[in-house]
Formats: C-alpha cells, structure tokens, sequence
C-alpha cells in the first residue's frame, strides 16, 4: 500500500511538472502573437529578410556601372542635363561637327524690315495711243519679253484714216516731183515762163511738207508706214514694251475695245529691285547713302542678298516721324518677287570699335535650332553633347549674333545639330514610356 501511494504521488508530480511546461510553452506562443495580430503580417523569416538586403547592393553596382545619362548608344537619360553621348562612328554618320567657340569682328549694321518693290525707272505700262479693237493676243502673265516685242496687236479706224493719209500724201509727191522736174527742164530751154516754174516748185514742197507730216502722224500713233502686201491702207498695229522685262500685268482681252487711258500690260525689269524700308529719326546719323546692305526674306532661310543704300528722302513722315530708304539689290534668276517682306542690314558708320566694326560671338544659323520654341545649340561638355538654351541677336548673312546663352572657349556644335535634336526627342518620346 505504502508503495502505491508513493508511486502515485510521483506520478502526480510529473503531470504536475509537464502542466506547468505547457503554460510556459502557450504563454511564449501568445506573447509572440501580440506584435503579429497588430501587424496582420507574417514577421519574415530571417532568410527571407536577408535577401532584399543582397540584391540592393546588386541594384546599386548595376547603376554604378551604367554611365550617367546613357541607357543606349545616342539616346539621352535622366542624367547631366540630357547629355547625349554618341560613338565615333555615330557622329560621322550624323555629320556632327564642333568649333570652338571665339568672338569675331563684325561690322555694326542697323537691321530693320522693308518690303520689295518693281524697280520704278524700268517699269512700263503699256496701253495704245488711240482707241482699237483687239485682234491679237501675244503674251501671258509672267512671259519675258525683249525690247519692242508686240504683245497685242490692234485694229484702229484712226490707224487706217491715219495711213490713208500717208499713202496720199506719197502719191501727190511723186506727182508734184515729177511735175517740177518737168517744170524745170522747160523752163531750162526757155519754153514756159518763171512763173510756172516757181509754181510747180512751190507745189513740190508742199507736197513733200504733207507727206513728211502725215508719215509723223503715223509715227505719233506708234504705227509703221509699211502698206499692205496689196498696197492698201492698214489699220492693225501692234502694241510693244519699250524694254526687256516680264509681265507682271495683263488687261487685254480678244475682242474688247482697248482704249489709251486703260493699260493693257504692265512690263517690268526684275533683274534689280528696291528694297524700301524707314529709318526712325534716331538712326539717321547712323546711315548714309553708298552703304552695303544684306537683304534676307522667309523664302530663303539662310540665304542672303547683297545690295546698296542709294536714297534717303529729304523729308521725314509727320505721322510716323520716319524717313523712306531705298537698298537696291539684283535678283539673279528672279528669286526674289515685288511685295516680299524683308529684312535689311544696312552698314553703318557708327563708332562702335573701329571704324563702326565691334566683336560678338557668331554661329552658323543651321547651328541653331528650335527646342519648346526656344533658341537652342549644342555643347559638347562631360563627353557628350548638351542643350543650351541660347539668346539670339541679328543676322549676319549666313551666321547669327548670339547675346546670351554661350561663352567664348566653348566647344559648339556648328553641324548635325538636327541629327542631335531628332535624336533628344526620341530619348524623351522612350522615357516617357
């Protein structure tokens, strides 16, 4: 019995033990499950927190070995103000060329608008000198034509009367002639007296007086004295321009009635034209007659027109207070066409350095181009090519003044900018993707 209860009392000390190793283990297990219910995640596993850790430094050593600013070959990234790092191989084909930049001695010039005009001492309207209906016609707008070229030919009653005349009057010369030479040969042999003699002389003269007279009609007319094929009258003539040039007007209509106060045609000579501009009161000492000048249009982006200041009026315009110039330019070719808006750099004699003459930095204008509607160039910095906003100033023939923006010692890109430019928006089209 006594070793029952021993055994027994054993026992129960071992459930006790093992009751109380249960509580510890549930009270560890709820302890531990009071952060999770507050986080309603998992706590990771310490392998599972390693790794984030391992791959940042693998991250951080990828970015390490990209280069700044470069994703692929001639594509900008986010890096060093969308520097643009291209190959050798990759300039030479997009044809990239890069100057140092240096400040050059430019002349001082005095750029305003102006508008092109018809050289006015060899312009022409045409138009007949006496009514005539119009039978022919023979040019088109913008034909060239020479020097006394018909371009209409009219029918005339007062050309046909008019040459009726001329035809009579030579008829009556060759009969007074003969009747004076006849008069003369008798009067030589003392057969009629000299009366008669000095009367066939004096109708003679007459005569000749009517036909020289009625030929100066026919000339006032602007008509020839050549008869028909059948020695009839003519009364068709044609109207022809005075010089060679292009016709830049035409009012002639088969059939219509062409009258002298109406112009037919309008001819001008296009090979020079003027320039005509106003200078504000300001600029006057700054200019003066004989001064070269640089004519630029729209039409012609980069190109330029040489030309000479040859009039300054007299008086200045009380309503706008400025004073019409004229720059005289030719036009090879006819590139240049009357009403154009233009530019104007006139050359002044300013005192600006020497001799008017002053030193800027300058850039080919295809140097120059367009990014967000701002002036923009390229500069080769960090081995790469950079966008730099630039401030513009005149132009001067193919080359621009650049105010602001660029300093002398800078390598700028001169050509290719527009490859460099397509390709900086297509890294910027990829990136926003």
């Amino acid at each position: 019995m006594m070793s029952g209860h021993l055994k027994n009392t054993r026992i129960g000390k071992d459930l006790m033990k093992t009751s109380r190793t249960e509580l510890g283990i549930a009270l560890v297990i709820a302890m531990a499950g009071i952060p999770l219910a507050g986080c309603g995640k998992p706590e990771p596993s310490p392998t599972a927190a390693a790794q984030p850790a391992a791959a940042k430094p693998a991250a951080a050593a990828d970015k390490a070995h990209e280069k700044p600013g470069e994703h692929k070959e001639g594509e900008a990234g986010h890096g060093e103000e969308e520097s643009l790092k291209l190959s050798a191989e990759a300039i030479e084909a997009a044809g990239i060329k890069v100057e140092e930049l240096a400040a050059q001695e430019i002349s001082e010039q005095l750029t305003v608008t102006a508008t092109i005009r018809p050289n006015q001492d060899r312009i022409t309207h045409v138009a007949p000198r006496v009514p005539g209906r119009i039978v022919k016609v023979h040019v088109n707008l913008g034909d060239r034509v020479k020097a006394g070229q018909a371009l209409a030919v009219l029918d005339s009653l007062d050309v046909g009367e008019a040459h009726s005349s001329y035809l009579q009057a030579k008829t009556q010369l060759a009969v007074a002639k003969a009747d004076f030479e006849r008069a003369e040969k008798l009067h030589g042999d003392q057969i009629i007296a000299q009366k008669d003699h000095l009367r066939a002389h004096a109708e003679y003269e007459k005569a000749k007086a009517s036909f020289a007279a009625a030929g100066d009609k026919l000339r006032m007319l602007g008509v020839g004295t050549t008869p028909a094929d059948d020695g009839r009258a003519v009364s068709t003539f044609p109207l022809t321009t005075p010089f060679a040039g292009t016709v830049i007007e035409k009012h002639a209509i088969l059939g219509e009635l062409a009258q002298p106060d109406k112009q037919m045609f309008t001819v001008a000579d296009l090979s020079k034209l003027w320039i005509e501009a106003n200078l504000f009161e300001k600029d006057l000492g700054r200019v003066k007659t004989g001064a070269e000048a640089m004519v630029t249009v729209d039409a012609y982006p980069g190109e330029s027109f040489q030309g000479t200041l040859t009039y300054i009026a007299a008086v200045v315009d009380k309503e706008s207070r400025t004073v019409q110039a004229r720059v005289e330019v030719a036009n090879p070719g006819g590139r240049l066409k009357p009403e154009m808006f233009a530019t104007a750099a006139i050359r002044t004699s300013g005192t600006v350095g020497v001799a008017g003459k002053a030193k800027a930095l300058l850039l080919p204008q295809e140097a120059v181009v367009l990014m967000q509607g701002q002036p923009t160039a390229f500069v080769e910095e960090h081995g790469g090519f950079e966008p730099r906003a630039v401030e513009l100033g005149e132009k001067l023939r193919d080359r621009v003044v650049i105010k602001n923006g660029l300093q002398a010692g800078e390598r700028v890109v001169t050509a290719g900018t527009y490859a460099l430019k397509a390709r900086l928006l297509k890294s910027q089209i990829g990136d926003s993707h």
